[in-house]
Order: structure tokens, then sequence, then C-alpha cells
């Protein structure tokens, strides 16, 4: 299911732009040495990388401890069920039983110290700019994350964080070079179409968790089978070694 991450990205990176891209508009890139702001983007996006992966080695944990007591196949339909489930709950609902109030606290210091590398211009400041960045709030990562609960496996799920990371590259760095290229009526189409991108998704994930047997989307849960019936009878080798002893 890796592909849904690399759809998370490219599809997910127009409400990227939306919500990080004032970051991506003030990166202190050097603007006279073409050269020069290849590499400094390059390190941005290399650190938001970075986050997303650390994020997927972490989730991705949470699903192998879930793996080990037998509940694969249903995590994934779980999974699935949740995405499904985010977006037709209404906003009023979140809002209610908001519970990321624990973090604000965090998110408000990764903020600050975002606003403090944009004013600088080493070489690290790009770089910390994109690691910070990775860990702020957003719903896309928040789909992205459930992705990699449901690889069941750490280094899958921090190579799925680090795929849908992949994916918002080309629509940011237009960003970083274009600036605020969306225009209102663009970035409304593109909220309504998240919300169908994300159910479909979803329902990836439930029919993969089915086991329908379909290469690629939905195969076959791998079960261990153990052949009850004990063959007792000797082999044609061991016949021989009986009657060389009966002989002696």
């Amino acid at each position: 299911m890796l592909y849904t991450a690399l759809l998370f990205g490219l599809l997910g990176s127009f409400h990227c732009v939306g919500m990080c891209g004032p970051i991506a508009f003030l990166l202190p890139v050097d603007r006279t040495n073409n050269f020069k702001k290849i590499g400094q983007i390059f390190l941005y996006h290399f650190g938001r990388i970075l986050a997303y992966s650390i994020i997927g080695l972490v989730f991705g944990l949470v699903g192998k401890s879930l793996n080990l007591f037998g509940f694969q196949q249903q995590l994934s339909i779980l999974i699935g069920v949740l995405m499904i489930a985010v977006i037709f709950i209404p906003i009023k609902t979140f809002n209610k039983y908001n519970f990321s109030k624990p973090i604000y606290k965090a998110v408000s210091k990764v903020k600050s110290a975002l606003g403090k590398e944009l004013k600088k211009k080493t070489p690290d400041t790009f770089l910390t700019i994109g690691f910070l960045n990775g860990f702020l709030p957003c719903g896309l990562v928040y789909m992205a994350v459930f992705g990699a609960i449901a690889s069941g496996n750490p280094l899958q799920g921090s190579l799925y964080m680090a795929i849908f990371g992949l994916g918002t590259i080309p629509l940011m760095t237009s960003a970083i070079y274009l600036g605020n290229f969306l225009n209102g009526q663009v970035r409304q189409r593109i909220r309504k179409a998240i919300p169908v991108l994300v159910v479909i998704i979803g329902c990836l994930f439930i029919v993969r968790g089915l086991g329908l047997g379909i290469p690629y989307i939905s195969p076959k849960p791998m079960t261990d089978t153990v052949d009850s019936n004990i063959d007792c009878a000797p082999t044609l080798s061991e016949n021989k070694l009986i009657n060389n002893q009966n002989n002696i």
C-alpha cells in the first residue's frame, strides 16, 4: 500500500501549499545564486522528510505491537474506517472533543523556533526549518500516519511517511519558486477533492484488510499450516539400515 502514500503526498500537497505555504514563501533562500538556492531547498525538503520518517517509525512500532496480537487484517480495516469516519464527522464534533490541546504548548514552541530560524541564513537553517515544519499539526499528515500504523512495521511505517513527504516536494518547490500561485477558486476545488481522496484511500485499506486475493491491492493473509498427520513409515534408507543390522 506504499502507493497510497505517494497519492497522499502528490494530491495532498495542494493542501500543504495552503497550510505550510507561508513557511515556504518566507524561506531565506539565496535568490542571486541558483546553485546555492537548489541546495538550500534540498536541505529544507530533507528536513521535512526526516521528520516524517521519524513519525512513521514511531507509529509503525505501534502498528507492529498490534500485529503481534494477530490483528493485522483487522487493523487495516479499522484504519480505513477511521479515515472515512474522519471525513464525515462534523467539524463541530472535533472542536468539542479536541484531543490536541495537551500538545498546544509543544506546537507553540515549534512555531517560535521556526520563527527564529526563518531570520537566519546559515547552512543548517534550512534543514532545521524543514525538520520543525514536519512536526507541525496537519490533517493530511494525520491521515498518512494512519497508513504508517496499518503497515505494522517500523521500517515500513518510516518508508510510508518518507514517500508521503517525497510526494509533496514538486508542489512545495513550485511554491518556493513561484510564491502564492493558487487562486481562491482553485484552492476551493482542491479542498473539495481532498476528502474524496481520503475516502478512496480509506476504502483501499478496507479492501486490503478483507484479504480478497487481489494482487497488490488485497492479498490473501499469510497463514502457517501444520500437517496433523504424522507419517511413521520408515524411509528407504532407514529400511536398508534395519536390514543391515538384522544381517549382522
